[in-house]
């Protein structure tokens, strides 16, 4: 992959919580049959969160229950998700999350973060960067067992699942308004 652009204006978020997060306890990928591959393509991804790679793996055991596992989770960046973006969905613009569902027959899929969204995104809400990727990731993997949002009964189903899985990882409903 390309380098990533020097003109980004992401920010390293506070040390102090990065350690102390409840992602950064200890989870073998052993915790799944055939774990997926978490590639850290950015090393800016560490900067968030120091072990982006147990975050994945709790963030996906606890979806288990619900379907479909990845093959592999990629941290990347605006850059390639935007390329791929719009290779696939015609959509010019990076976004926060792209799914790719394998072909029939085949298990698992890929989930693709776009770092500089996702911390953008945690920041205006006010949130961890480790929280909105736990989200993210939740989000992707229910996209890969069937689920969607495209109709608003789907949407609710979907993000009800969502906050439910993730508070087994002590993550606060996102879909809750901050007070």
């Amino acid at each position: 992959m390309e380098p990533p652009s020097s003109s980004s204006h992401v920010q390293p978020q506070d040390v102090t919580y990065r350690e102390s997060s409840v992602f950064a306890e200890s989870f073998p990928s052993s915790a799944f049959e055939d774990a997926p591959e978490v590639l850290v393509e950015d090393r800016r991804w560490r900067s968030y969160i120091a072990f982006p790679e147990k975050l994945v793996w709790r963030a996906l055991a606890a979806c288990t229950d619900y379907g479909k596992q990845p093959s592999s989770v990629v941290l990347s960046t605006d850059r390639v998700v935007k390329r791929l973006n719009g290779e696939h969905r015609g959509k010019h613009r990076p976004t926060n999350v792209l799914t790719f569902e394998p072909p029939p027959g085949i298990p698992g899929g890929d989930i693709i973060l776009a770092l500089e969204t996702v911390v953008r995104e945690a920041h205006k809400a006010g949130k961890p960067v480790s929280h909105h990727l736990a989200h993210l990731i939740v989000h992707g993997s229910l996209h890969l067992a069937g689920y969607d949002h495209h109709h608003a009964g789907e949407a609710r189903e979907m993000e009800m699942l969502e906050s439910r899985l993730l508070s087994r990882l002590g993550v606060p409903n996102p879909w809750k308004p901050r007070s």
